[in-house]
């Protein structure tokens, strides 16, 4: 499996119900988005309707970073980058870029980390090992890759009178 750094496997228009009272797309939809990005994603290292089904396995979204960059209004086209920067047997640490697919700005980021989990138990469970081979093709390829400035970053700021 050859890799590309980093992948680009989604795109998308903002709709026209994606806009807020401030004339640009609404928050919740900017999850939205990147959510269709992660299952993308996901599809492509194998973790699939056909993986649920066969094996009962599936991930949980257990965090998730947004950073806004730059506003997308309705009917801008927008295309994902998703770059993996960790995995073990039971986690996925993948990060994602938003783009103005026509004007190429950056217009947010998010950070995402998923669980496997065994739907029978509801619990924490390794992934198949064909899907670790896959996460780990793909890592020895994005681990090259500088890792985004936005990447662990937290929210937060000095209580006020405080510097």
């Amino acid at each position: 499996m050859s890799a590309a750094a980093p992948l680009e496997l989604h795109s998308e228009v903002v709709r026209p119900e994606w806009i807020d009272y401030n004339g640009h797309m609404n928050v919740a939809y900017y999850v939205l988005a990147f959510d269709h990005a992660c299952d993308a994603f996901l599809d492509h290292v194998g973790l699939d309707a056909a993986y649920r089904t066969r094996t009962g396995g599936t991930t949980f979204a257990v965090e998730c970073h947004i950073t806004y960059q730059r506003e997308v209004a309705a009917g801008d086209p927008l295309r994902f980058t998703t770059q993996l920067l960790a995995y073990d047997e039971k986690r996925i640490h993948h990060f994602h870029c938003m783009y103005h697919a026509r004007e190429g700005y950056l217009a947010a980021t998010a950070e995402w980390m998923s669980l496997h989990v065994d739907l029978t138990t509801r619990r924490v469970a390794p992934m198949a090992p064909e899907v670790q081979t896959r996460l780990a093709d793909i890592y020895a390829v994005h681990s090259t890759l500088a890792r985004p400035p936005e990447a662990g970053r937290a929210v937060g700021m000095a209580p006020p009178g405080r510097t």
